[in-house]
């Protein structure tokens, strides 16, 4: 039975949360943990400013992905960031700000694969709890699919996006 009282609801998702950490855990060997610093660390925004650069310096659409990337980006820092500081929750291994996982952010709707050995990835690594995973996915749904309004709908913002990577180019 649920229980009605939404503070006891949360409680409950909370429990979810931590038996899933729990579950992630239990799969620690050492090729697993390498494995996933591996896919943790293709997360990281140094990997997603190379993949820009390779993407502008591409010529053709490469350009318009390019731009995609950045507006997608720029959109989840902006929805993220609050969010980390808004919950302050700690991470479940490390004692720091956690929420809204970063690194599977720019992620969503590219590469979901790839997105979701990183979302697995910072689990496994005690970086994030599920439920931080899940909202950072969400995040990153969001932010793609404003990015593709912005840079593919919107006529003017699409001459701004364009801009900003003729400048660059």
């Amino acid at each position: 039975m649920i229980p009605l009282r939404s503070e006891s609801v949360w409680r409950r998702v909370l429990s979810i949360d931590e038996r899933l950490l729990l579950i992630v855990r239990r799969w620690e060997s050492r090729l697993m943990t390498r494995l996933m610093r591996g896919l943790t660390h293709l997360g990281d925004p140094a990997s997603w400013v190379l993949a820009g650069l390779v993407l502008g310096f591409s010529g053709g659409v490469g350009r318009r992905d390019c731009a995609l990337l950045g507006t997608a980006a720029g959109l989840a820092l902006l929805i993220a960031h609050p969010l980390k500081r808004l919950c302050r929750r700690e991470r479940p291994s490390r004692g720091i700000g956690g929420f809204a996982a970063g690194q599977g952010v720019p992620l969503a709707g590219f590469l979901l694969a790839l997105a979701l050995g990183i979302a697995v990835s910072r689990v496994y690594l005690g970086a994030h709890y599920p439920l931080d995973v899940a909202a950072g996915v969400l995040v990153g749904t969001l932010a793609g699919t404003g990015a593709r309004l912005v840079v593919f709908e919107y006529p003017l913002l699409k001459l701004v996006g364009y801009a900003t990577i003729a400048a660059l180019g």
